[in-house]
C-alpha cells in the first residue's frame, strides 16, 4: 500500500535533483519512501509542464519512481473559480498517468463565500471521473481556525484526510498532530488522517530533526499509517539534517523507543543551550514563574529561556539532582555554572499533562563571580 510509510511531496520537478528522474528514484529509494506526491495540475491546467518546450516532466519521474517499486500520487491545488474545469484537468491527470491516488490541495480561495457549492460541484464531477482511484483533501490543520472552508462537502467523496500538520514558529508537533486529530473527530464525516509535516523555512523558523522524528513517533503512536513532507526541495538542499532525520527513520518499528522522562529531556535542553527546544517541552498555554515574573505561552517561555541562557547564564552547563514525582508532577533541584555566574540553590516543580509541562514553578539565585 503506498499510503503506508514515507511520502514527499515534490512541488517543482525541475528543482529536485537538477529535475532528472533517475536521480529522483534514487533518492526517494534511499530515503525509505513508500510512495511520493507530485504537483500535476494547478488551477485548470497542467503543471511540472516545462514552459519553454512544452515537455511535460511527470512522466518520466512516475516510471522511474515505479521502476524502484514507490507508489505515486499528484496533487492539485485548486480555487474554486472553474470546479468543473479543475475536475476534468485532474482527473486527465491521474487517469494519464495511472496515479496511485490523487490529493487536492485546498485553502484560501475555498474559504470565500459560495465556495461550498463550488466545492459540491468539483467533487461529484471528481468521484463520478475517478470512482476507484483513493482521494484525500489536503488543507488546514485546525479545522476551527477555518470554519468557512467546506470541510463535509470535500471529506463526503475523500477516502483519506491529508491535513497540513505545520508546526511553523515552534517546535510542539506530537501536541499539534494530536490536536489535529482532535479536531477532525468532529468534523463529518471522519476520513483516516495522514498529515503532511513541514520541511521548508519561514523567516528565521525552521522545523528541526528532533521535530520530524517527535512528529512520525507521535503519528505512529496515535495509530496513523502514514506520514509526508512539503517538500522535496527544501531537504535535499537547504536542510539536508532534516531530510536525513527522515530518511534514516525506520517506519513501522515494533520496538519503538521508549520516550525520555520529560527532566532528562529538559536537562538535555538546557545543556545544549536550545531556548526553541525548552520552549517545545511545554504545552502551548504553559506557565512558567519565577520570582521575577510569570511568563504564558511557549512563544515568551521561548524568549525567557533565550535571555536567561544568552545574556544572565551565557554558555551555562546544568546539573539536576533529586528528582522526584510522578507522570503528572514532578520536583528537582538543580545547579548550574557559567561565565558571569553560578547557582546552586536550584529548585523547581512542574506539573505534566499530555507529556507536555502545563505549569512550571521555579526559583534561584544567580551568584555573581566579582
Amino acid at each position: 500500500m503506498t499510503t503506508t510509510g514515507k511520502g514527499m511531496m515534490i512541488w517543482q520537478i525541475s528543482r529536485c535533483e537538477g529535475g532528472d528522474p533517475e536521480k529522483i528514484a534514487l533518492s526517494a529509494k534511499e530515503a525509505g519512501l513508500s510512495y511520493v506526491l507530485i504537483k500535476v495540475a494547478e488551477a485548470t491546467g497542467p503543471y511540472n509542464v516545462d514552459k519553454t518546450t512544452g515537455v511535460d516532466l511527470v512522466p518520466a519521474v512516475v516510471s522511474a519512481l515505479r521502476a524502484k517499486g514507490i507508489g505515486v500520487w499528484g496533487w492539485h491545488y485548486v480555487y474554486g473559480y472553474n470546479p468543473t474545469g479543475e475536475a476534468q484537468i485532474a482527473i486527465k491527470r491521474t487517469k494519464e498517468f495511472n496515479l496511485d491516488g490523487y490529493v487536492i490541495d485546498a485553502e484560501a480561495e475555498y474559504k470565500l463565500p459560495g465556495r461550498a457549492t463550488a466545492a459540491a460541484t468539483y467533487m461529484s464531477t471528481l468521484r463520478a471521473g475517478l470512482p476507484n482511484t483513493p482521494i484525500a483533501l489536503c488543507s488546514y490543520r485546525f479545522p476551527t481556525y477555518h470554519p468557512e472552508l467546506p470541510w463535509t462537502t470535500f471529506l463526503d467523496k475523500c477516502d483519506y484526510n491529508m491535513p497540513q500538520v505545520y508546526w511553523q514558529g515552534a517546535h510542539n508537533p506530537g501536541e499539534q498532530l494530536e490536536r489535529t486529530l482532535r479536531e477532525f473527530k468532529n468534523i463529518k464525516p471522519y476520513r483516516p488522517i495522514m498529515p503532511t509535516g513541514p520541511i521548508y523555512k519561514a523567516g528565521d523558523w525552521e522545523p528541526t530533526a528532533a521535530d520530524v522524528i517527535e512528529f512520525m513517533d507521535a503519528a505512529q503512536r496515535l495509530e496513523m499509517t502514514s506520514v509526508n513532507y512539503f517538500e522535496w526541495y527544501y531537504g535535499r538542499t537547504i536542510m539536508k539534517p532534516v531530510w536525513s532525520a527522515v530518511a534514516n527513520y525506520k517506519w513501522g518499528s515494533t520496538t519503538p523507543p521508549v520516550p525520555q522522562d520529560i527532566t532528562t529531556q529538559y536537562l538535555n535542553a538546557l545543556n545544549t543551550n536550545n531556548s526553541a527546544l525548552l520552549a517545545s517541552l511545554y504545552n502551548s498555554n504553559g506557565v512558567h514563574i519565577t520570582a521575577e515574573k510569570t511568563i504564558q505561552g511557549t512563544a515568551a517561555i521561548q524568549n525567557w529561556y533565550l535571555d536567561f541562557l544568552v545574556t544572565r547564564m551565557p554558555g551555562a552547563t546544568f546539573t539536576m539532582s533529586n528528582v522526584t514525582g510522578d507522570a503528572t508532577s514532578k520536583h528537582f533541584n538543580w545547579k548550574a555554572s557559567s561565565n558571569l555566574g553560578h547557582i546552586v540553590d536550584g529548585n523547581d516543580t512542574i506539573g505534566i499533562k499530555d507529556g507536555k509541562i502545563i505549569y512550571h514553578y521555579s526559583f534561584f539565585n544567580i551568584q555573581s563571580y566579582t
